[in-house]
């Protein structure tokens, strides 16, 4: 691989890390024939993938890791536990070459059923189906701990190790023991409790692991009122510690659902021109394949014709056997021996929403990359985007946002900012001093720097705005229209951004009369509205400050035309004051700053006062 190739290749994987969600989920890296050769967990996907590529990142396997990685893959989950075990079933169902810690035959902990002439039930981290059923895995040892206490105590399953067989318990080769005594076990292996009914406690104890609790539930409380009944109220309370006990392990994962077997999740999510298919696979409750498709649409079809063409092309190509296939409608085509569920409630609809999610996020991600790469599509959507909430006849290329600033009417100006696709456009932007309005009248300013601009830009043939934006609510939108419609006749889209009572921007206006447009204050276009409001309300509060810090330092010597600023300077650094340069003669004036200059600054100070004498003498 040359250094250019490389530089690609990370460039491409970096551009993926930069829009991983922060959630939890597993991740999966591939190589350059795309074959899985890394699987892992993480509680915040972005940043632990990221840490990956980091320069400062100095062990050797995850240099080795990082050189072999040319596509990411993922799949977000809702909790760090089912993180873990997503984890582990694509662990198992790919082998990737670099994930060593689950591949040596150790894993999460299984309940393991065995094989024997007598089952015995325990828990175990070694996996070898010769020797029985396993059921699992579990992340949380506080579930399973507490399923294997509700078996032992409902069914006493044997804790010795002894190779029983039918010969060996006829021979009485065996003895009770101590389990036996305290009424945990009972001693099958005495024949005081036949094999029959022995392997059929054990079979019991299967459907409570396979998540078929409905039947053993009844059981138990069927028992616990008829205990109740006969007054028999210790073992009413023993019987409904284990019900609660299995009713608190039924409340299962959102991702692992002991209940549901074999079943495919598909969802789809649409935009203009590619519709998104996520594909789920649960098997033995709990999710082994996840991917999302794309379909890139030819025509405007709709979600109704593209989900069974996908559903019928993405199990072909994996190979699905599933009979039952969750979906979010009732697809119009029927495929043979399948079976189409549209859950309303429960772990189906869970899964359905888990799945639903993971396609919204792909879709997220895959536009954000595309954006990265070309910056204006994300303007022209967001301007498509705003021309479709507010209705308007184009989209809003240009716009232009007003705002006032004043202290009690004094200094009064405004502030007119352009943005131009989106971005400042900051050659355009303009101050206005308000010239005609007396007094603290927003109003009427308002009015005043409308009629200015628009008249101007009329007379001149100027291109207009797109969309007009008022740092202010119905009542600035209104003055704004009778300017722009009634008295320029000009046609321009006006909206208005209106403040809640912390002086906090809280909705947008638009139409005649103005009324809510309904969008989510932290939705991308009103964050972009938010950001025009706060640039035109910079400008024109700089604009504001610096108009009075010129009034605030004025003095005397600003009113001597002919004096510049480092005329100015010169005499204040020599004579110290103004005071002081009123009293100065001539002659010192003249050595100060040149014959011209001196005789007008001494002109200028004595003749005035002469003439302010003459005028009082006469009064």
């Amino acid at each position: 691989m040359t250094i250019e190739e490389n530089e690609k290749r990370l460039a491409h994987l970096k551009a993926i890390v930069s829009t991983l969600p922060n959630k939890p989920g597993s991740y999966q890296y591939y190589d350059e024939h795309g074959t899985i050769i890394y699987v892992g967990k993480a509680k915040n996907l972005k940043n632990r993938v990221s840490s990956y590529f980091h320069k400062e990142v100095d062990r050797f396997k995850t240099k080795v890791l990082v050189s072999k990685i040319f596509d990411i893959s993922y799949t977000v989950v809702n909790t760090e536990e089912d993180a873990l075990l997503l984890e582990n079933n694509l662990i198992k169902k790919y082998k990737p070459k670099y994930n060593i810690l689950l591949k040596d035959g150790k894993t999460y902990p299984s309940i393991c059923v065995t094989r024997e002439y007598l089952p015995r039930i325990f828990s175990t981290r070694v996996i070898n189906k010769k020797f029985g059923t396993y059921y699992g895995p579990y992340s949380h040892l506080g579930t399973m701990y507490g399923l294997l206490d509700i078996i032992k105590k409902l069914y006493k399953p044997r804790t010795c190790r002894y190779p029983i067989t039918d010969e060996s318990i006829k021979q009485r080769k065996y003895k009770p023991c101590l389990e036996y005594h305290i009424h945990n076990c009972g001693a099958p292996c005495t024949g005081r409790q036949s094999a029959e009914e022995y392997r059929k406690n054990i079979e019991q104890a299967r459907e409570i692991l396979k998540g078929n609790t409905r039947e053993v539930q009844k059981m138990l409380y069927g028992q616990m009122q008829e205990a109740a009944e006969e007054l028999r109220f210790e073992d009413a309370e023993e019987l409904k510690r284990k019900y609660m006990l299995l009713d608190s392990f039924c409340s299962k994962s959102e991702v692992v659902s002991h209940t549901i077997n074999n079943v495919d999740v598909f969802t789809i999510t649409n935009d203009e021109k590619i519709a998104y298919i996520n594909y789920m696979h649960v098997t033995n409750g709990s999710i082994n394949q996840a991917f999302t498709f794309e379909f890139k649409k030819k025509l405007e079809e709709t979600e109704e014709e593209i989900l069974p063409l996908g559903i019928v092309q993405i199990r072909e190509r994996l190979g699905s056997t599933s009979r039952e296939i969750i979906v979010p409608f009732e697809p119009d085509t029927q495929l043979d021996g399948i079976t189409f569920t549209v859950p309303q409630r429960g772990d189906k609809k869970t899964l359905l929403d888990l799945s639903a999610m993971n396609g919204k996020q792909y879709k997220f991600d895959r536009l954000k990359q595309s954006e990265k790469l070309n910056p204006e599509q994300k303007a022209v959507r967001l301007m498509k985007e705003i021309q479709d909430a507010l209705k308007l006849p184009r989209m809003p290329y240009r716009i232009e946002c007003f705002d006032n600033s004043n202290i009690s009417g004094t200094d009064a100006v405004a502030g007119c900012v352009v943005f131009e696709k989106l971005k400042p456009c900051k050659k355009d932007y303009r101050k206005y001093n308000i010239k005609t309005v007396v007094g603290p009248d927003d109003y009427a300013s308002m009015q005043e720097v409308v009629r200015r601009r628009y008249s101007r830009m009329k007379e001149e043939g100027s291109p207009l705005p797109d969309l007009i934006i008022t740092d202010g609510g119905k009542g600035q939108m209104e003055v704004v229209r009778q300017v722009v419609e009634d008295e320029l006749g000009l046609h321009i889209p006006i909206a208005g951004l209106a403040k809640d009572n912390r002086h906090r921007t809280s909705e947008l206006l638009y139409g005649h009369p103005p009324v809510v447009v309904g969008m989510k204050t932290d939705s991308e276009i009103f964050r972009l509205m938010t950001r025009i409001q706060d640039e035109v309300h910079r400008y024109a509060i700089s604009f504001h400050r610096d108009k009075r810090s010129r009034h605030a330092l004025h003095s005397e010597l600003d009113d001597i035309k002919g004096i510049g600023p480092k005329t100015k300077d010169l005499l204040l650094k020599e004579l110290k004051s103004v005071r002081k340069i009123k009293e100065a003669d001539l002659q010192i004036l003249t050595g100060i700053i040149g014959t011209s200059k001196g005789e007008t600054v001494w002109r200028f100070f004595h003749e005035n006062g002469d003439a302010e004498k003459q005028e009082n003498s006469v009064l």
